[in-house]
């Protein structure tokens, strides 16, 4: 049967802001690979396209996370110059999951858009990490989507280890989905399909060997992505997710499959962070000094909180260093938006001493050079 707009994900919001290139006999599509100079796009009916970026999309994007990426929808114009399928615009997001770029860089890196669930696979064993779990749990807060967790490869843990697991993260947010799940027996997925339905994107994000492509072949139901045997030490298949991949599954749903993250760069805000950490914000209201930074400062119910047991140590130095991440952040962005604001400035001028100069009838004659 062929796929509708719907099945795509396709809903009345696009739809009205998608008339105006109706006009132009443009598409709607949906990204679903990002090739690095073209991407692959998924049409109405079926199609699959690979497309490129109009200059004009290109020179818009205030910064790298304007430009398209892969969950995106655009309008392409078909087969339009020497045959090439071209993205004229790019429509707004709906939800979108970001960090940081790795390294040095202050610039914002799409993982996916329009999604509506991000499924944070890890396991019981060497992978599982709270600490790191809460990061990506501040990062989906931000996105606008519903953040779940599957405790994957439960067929090489003990039981007690899986649900101790479970138990922790609840204890980390009582109102998460959590579900164990065996993808390599096509098991325990029942959970992760209760969201898989007609128009909806799910994500599945986490490190490299916890089983996702494994996941993914269980719910196509063959070996969509080969995986190769087990390594008997570590617990990971030898298969590797090296580009992110949109992909509709034949009994609905849609899937972003993502490469393994190693470092969770934050990109988010105080806000989100404060949702995520309920507990101590409401701590730190009962500080002595309104301005109290949780360290030496007397009278910082904080502290007290950590120091009678209440609070543990590890899920507050979390918090801290979050925080400064998130301060240090919004200060580079402060610096590279008074840089980019300048450049602004200083083309603006140039501009209008050259209009003036086309406008100025004696302005050939000011600039001829003097003859002795």
């Amino acid at each position: 049967m062929a796929l509708t707009l719907e099945d795509l994900g396709w809903n009345e919001a696009f739809a009205k802001e998608f008339e105006p290139y109706l006009k132009e006999g443009w598409k709607p599509a949906r990204l679903i690979r990002d090739n690095k100079v073209t991407f692959g796009a998924l049409l109405e009916g079926g199609d699959q396209f690979d497309v490129v970026m109009s200059g004009r999309v290109y020179h818009e994007a205030r910064a790298e996370a304007d430009l398209p990426a892969v969950g995106d929808w655009v309008a392409l114009d078909v087969g339009s110059q020497n045959g090439d399928h071209v993205i004229r615009a790019r429509l707004g997001r709906h939800t979108w999951l970001s960090r940081k770029m790795p390294g040095r860089s202050s610039e914002e890196q799409v993982i996916a858009s329009n999604i509506d669930v991000v499924a944070v696979v890890t396991e019981s064993g060497p992978d599982f990490n709270l600490r790191r779990l809460e990061r990506y749990f501040a990062l989906i807060g931000k996105s606008g989507a519903k953040a779940v967790v599957l405790i994957n490869k439960s067929d090489l843990f003990p039981e007690a280890q899986n649900q101790e697991a479970a138990e922790a993260i609840r204890a980390m947010h009582p109102d998460l989905d959590v579900h164990i799940s065996c993808a390599q027996k096509r098991g325990g997925l029942k959970g992760l399909r209760s969201y898989l339905k007609k128009g909806v994107t799910v994500t599945l994000v986490g490190s490299s060997g916890v089983g996702k492509s494994s996941i993914i072949n269980a719910l196509f139901g063959d070996d969509y992505q080969w995986t190769d045997e087990t390594n008997e030490l570590t617990g990971k298949g030898r298969h590797t997710t090296t580009a992110r991949e949109l992909m509709v599954l034949p009994k609905g749903g849609i899937l972003i499959d993502n490469p393994g993250i190693r470092e969770v760069h934050m990109w988010t805000d105080e806000n989100s962070l404060r949702e995520r950490f309920a507990d101590i914000e409401e701590l730190a209201t009962h500080c002595k000094f309104g301005d109290c930074r949780h360290g030496t400062d007397k009278g910082c119910a904080v502290r007290a909180a950590e120091a009678a047991g209440t609070l543990e140590t590890a899920r507050l130095e979390s918090y801290l260093k979050l925080e400064r991440e998130i301060a240090e952040l919004q200060l580079t962005r402060k610096k590279r938006q008074m840089t980019l604001d300048r450049r602004t400035q200083r083309d603006e001028r140039g501009k209008a001493r050259r209009y003036h100069d086309r406008r100025d009838p004696d302005h050939e004659r000011k600039h001829e050079p003097r003859h002795q």
